[in-house]
């Protein structure tokens, strides 16, 4: 499974890249902020809404701390989707939320 950091991914929306950013929080915790154009979708309804998902995309998963966004990245990739989990999840993210 590939990764990343928090960092990385807040120094490419700087720059200007346009990421596919989905957040498996649960909605009550994405209330409390999200990084900017990310998509809710809960851990808990990833299998069931896989197919809004474009497997010529890359998307980053991201959640509280890492542990929910691995087990959907694992998933997801196991479908063949193209998928990076977000190591350390939002308790790493220093930049703007929405």
């Amino acid at each position: 499974m590939k990764r990343t950091t928090a960092k990385e991914v807040e120094t490419l929306l700087n720059e200007g890249k346009k990421l596919n950013i989905i957040d498996v929080r649960e909605v009550d915790e994405v209330a409390a902020g999200k990084i900017p154009g990310a998509v809710n979708i809960p851990l808990g309804l990833v299998e069931f809404r896989m197919h809004e998902l474009d497997k010529s995309k890359e998307y980053i998963i991201v959640c509280r701390s890492g542990g929910r966004s691995g087990r959907a990245a694992q998933f997801l990739e196991s479908y063949g989707y193209n998928v990076i989990n977000m190591d350390g999840g939002m308790l790493t993210w220093e930049g703007k939320v929405e």
